[in-house]
């Protein structure tokens, strides 16, 4: 097989091992571009109304580290859209957040992916 073929077989094979159950992984994190304070919000009214499980990244549990605004957004505004994107939930969170095809665990940290 030539060399430009297998890089194209090589990355079929990677898009066809980015899906679950026919559909794309997605996840949805923190716009790195928006304010700590529009992340804390928006987190805020996700972990106290929204429905989020907001417990992993409280002090002592795998999501703690890193602790910043950010990175404890991203599992949050996950979280809540992995719980309710099948319900009509969305990774919008006022422009806060974005969808994304790269999972952003880390560690001990595993972000749900839900088909």
């Amino acid at each position: 097989m030539t060399s430009p073929m297998l890089k194209i077989l090589i990355a079929m094979l990677l898009g066809l091992s980015s899906q679950a159950y026919g559909q794309f992984m997605e996840w949805c994190i923190a716009d790195e571009q928006t304010p700590d304070d529009e992340l804390q919000r928006a987190m805020n009214w996700a972990c106290n109304v929204g429905g989020a499980d907001c417990t992993n990244i409280q002090l002592n549990h795998p999501c703690y580290l890193p602790n910043t605004v950010k990175d404890h957004a991203s599992y949050v505004f996950n979280n809540y859209y992995q719980k309710f994107k099948n319900k009509g939930g969305s990774c919008y969170f006022n422009s806060a957040a974005l969808t994304s095809d790269l999972d952003p665990s880390h560690g001990s940290c595993k972000f749900e992916f839900l088909p």
